[in-house]
């Protein structure tokens, strides 16, 4: 039952027995009446303020007793640092420069007679080429040759201008390096010569003939080793026919 309920039975009451009224009674009773509406809308408003505080705590996460919520920098991005990751190194071996080949013997190969262990010093014209010199064409390589037939060429000497078949004597070779298999001077003459004579410190040195087979008039000459030692050069050369003349 409400105030205003009990108010109004107040009042039939007093009907009822006829009792005059008590005005003083009912002002004070609406007064009581007003005093509790206006303590109930308080509480009201009140309990409708602490609700909205709840719920804005709630709202952002916050508990009672919780300190004030301080200003945060935002979180920063930070890159994972780099991990060097271990290459698997290749096995490739090098590959090894194209080797050269040794020139082509063109006719037959002289056999010197001389033995580097079971090599054979041996001579034997090649092919050449010299830019701008059109009248040189062979050279006469002195090397070596295996039992198996492989040659080694250790020098190779040409013309660089001029004619290769022009007459009288052409390039000598001479070995310049200190090694296990010394060549002997060796060289070619072209003409008809019987006999190639060196000297040295005035002492007469006489040199191996063989001429070459694609072309008779090319004498291939070399010395002994125990007659000159190779790569001591010659103070002269000389070339005679089978007359003796000096060619």
């Amino acid at each position: 039952m409400t105030e205003l309920d009990r108010l109004r039975d107040a009042m039939r009451a007093i009907e009822h027995t006829a009792a005059p009224l008590d005005l003083a009674a009912v002002m004070r009773e609406g007064r009581r009446l007003r005093t509790r509406r206006r303590v109930a809308g308080a509480g009201a408003a009140t309990l409708a303020a602490a609700l909205a505080s709840v719920l804005v705590m709630v709202a952002v996460g916050a508990r009672p007793g919780d300190p004030p919520p301080v200003d945060r920098p935002p979180p920063v991005a930070v890159a994972p640092t780099p991990v060097a990751v271990p290459t698997t190194p290749t096995s490739e071996k090098p590959t090894p420069p194209p080797s050269t080949p040794p020139p082509e013997p063109l006719g037959r190969i002289v056999d010197s007679g001389v033995r580097h262990g079971a090599d054979q010093r041996v001579y034997y014209v090649v092919g050449v080429s010299v830019p701008g010199q059109p009248q040189v064409s062979i050279g006469l390589a002195a090397g070596r040759r295996a039992p198996d037939g492989a040659l080694t060429t250790d020098i190779l000497v040409n013309d660089v201008q001029g004619s290769d078949r022009s007459p009288g004597f052409h390039q000598i070779g001479y070995d310049e390096r200190s090694s296990a298999a010394p060549v002997p001077a060796f060289g070619y003459f072209v003409g008809p010569a019987t006999r190639i004579v060196g000297t040295v410190d005035g002492q007469q040195v006489e040199a191996r003939l063989a001429r070459w087979s694609v072309d008779p008039q090319v004498v291939i000459f070399w010395f002994e080793p125990a007659e000159l030692t190779p790569g001591r050069r010659l103070d002269g050369i000389v070339a005679r026919d089978a007359t003796g003349r000096r060619l």
